[in-house]
């Protein structure tokens, strides 16, 4: 069952976010058999992010809520907020479902 996770940086944490990207990426790869799709949301500029998508296929709420937790960003305090929420699958590169 697919979840959507939206992730919201703190203000002024572009430096924390910076910092440990490196396991934050290890920990996606670690974890990629999970994943529809991730990636960072970016201010207008197209250079500092501001938070993350990810599309996760798991079976529970508490299993995206656990992937999330677990996330380095999450463990660091990068996040103001994260909403976690079920989807469904409409389109996916190009695909449609319906």
């Amino acid at each position: 069952m697919p979840y959507f996770i939206e992730t919201f940086d703190k203000p002024d944490h572009q430096q924390v976010r910076l910092d440990n990207r490196p396991a934050h990426l290890a920990f996606l790869e670690e974890h990629k058999e999970l994943l529809l799709a991730c990636g960072a949301k970016l201010a207008d500029d197209g250079d500092a992010a501001t938070g993350g998508v990810y599309l996760l296929d798991v079976e529970t709420r508490a299993a995206a809520e656990e992937f999330i937790a677990a996330d380095p960003f999450a463990k660091v305090g990068l996040f103001a907020d994260i909403k976690v929420l079920r989807w469904r699958k409409a389109y996916l590169d190009g695909t449609g479902y319906l």
